[in-house]
C-alpha cells in the first residue's frame, strides 16, 4: 500500500510538471464530522475542524491535481450510563493529511473529485468524565503512526478564487496498533465541509 501510494504520488507530480498549463496555491478551512468504522461499537461521531494549503495544478480547462497538506482533528465518541452515573469519552486523533486529488470540472466553476490520502498521526488523546471525575490520557501507543484512506467529493470555485467543497474519506487501513491488532480493525471515516481561497 505504501509503494502503491508513492508510485501514485510521483506519477501525478511528474504528469504535472510537463503538461501543468497554471498551478494555483490557496488555503482551505472547514467542518470535519469524524467516526471510526470497523471493530469498534457504539460510538458516536465527533465534530471538529481541519486547516491547510492547497496547490491546484490546472492540466486542462476540464481536469486538474490537487495536492493538498492539511491539519485535521477526528476521532469519536462515547456516552453510557451506568447505575445512573453517565460516562463520556472522546477519542481525538490528530493527523497531517496529505490528499491527492484528481478534479474534473463537470461545469463552469462545478468540480467533482477523488483521489488517495496519506495521515500522519500528531497526536491522540482520550478525554474521560463521569462519575465526578475527569481526565485526559495520551493513547498514541494505541495507534499507528500511518492511516491511508481515499476521498471522493464536489466542489464550487468562483472567478474571485473562494471556493466551497464537501468530501468523505473512507479509511483503508487499520490505525489500531498493539498486539490486539491483528484480530482487532478500525478505520478512520471523516467528512468535510470546507471554505477555501486561492490568491492567484
Amino acid at each position: 500500500m505504501k509503494k502503491l501510494m508513492l508510485l501514485a504520488a510521483v506519477a501525478v507530480f511528474g504528469l504535472s510538471s510537463v503538461n501543468a498549463q497554471e498551478v494555483k496555491f490557496g488555503a482551505k478551512a472547514g467542518l470535519n464530522m469524524s467516526n471510526i468504522g470497523g471493530d469498534a461499537d457504539d460510538l458516536d461521531g465527533l465534530t471538529s475542524f481541519h486547516l491547510g494549503g492547497v496547490a491546484e495544478i490546472v492540466i486542462s480547462d476540464k481536469f486538474s491535481v490537487q495536492p493538498e497538506l492539511v491539519y485535521s482533528a477526528q476521532g469519536a465518541k462515547n456516552e453510557e450510563t451506568f447505575e445512573g452515573i453517565t460516562f463520556e469519552s472522546k477519542l481525538k486523533l490528530d493527523y497531517l493529511n496529505i490528499p491527492i486529488m484528481a478534479k474534473y470540472y463537470v461545469a463552469e466553476g462545478f468540480s467533482v473529485e477523488a483521489g488517495p490520502q496519506i495521515g500522519l498521526l500528531l497526536s491522540a488523546n482520550e478525554e474521560f468524565e463521569g462519575g465526578g471525575e475527569s481526565g485526559e490520557e495520551d493513547v498514541k501507543d494505541g495507534f499507528k503512526g500511518i492511516d491511508f484512506g481515499f476521498g471522493i467529493g464536489a466542489g464550487y470555485k468562483m472567478d474571485s478564487g473562494l471556493n466551497f467543497s464537501a468530501r468523505y474519506v473512507l479509511g483503508l487501513s487499520n490505525i489500531a496498533d498493539g498486539e490486539e491488532s491483528d484480530d482487532y480493525s478500525i478505520q478512520n471515516n471523516v467528512f468535510q465541509i470546507s471554505v477555501g481561497y486561492f490568491f492567484n
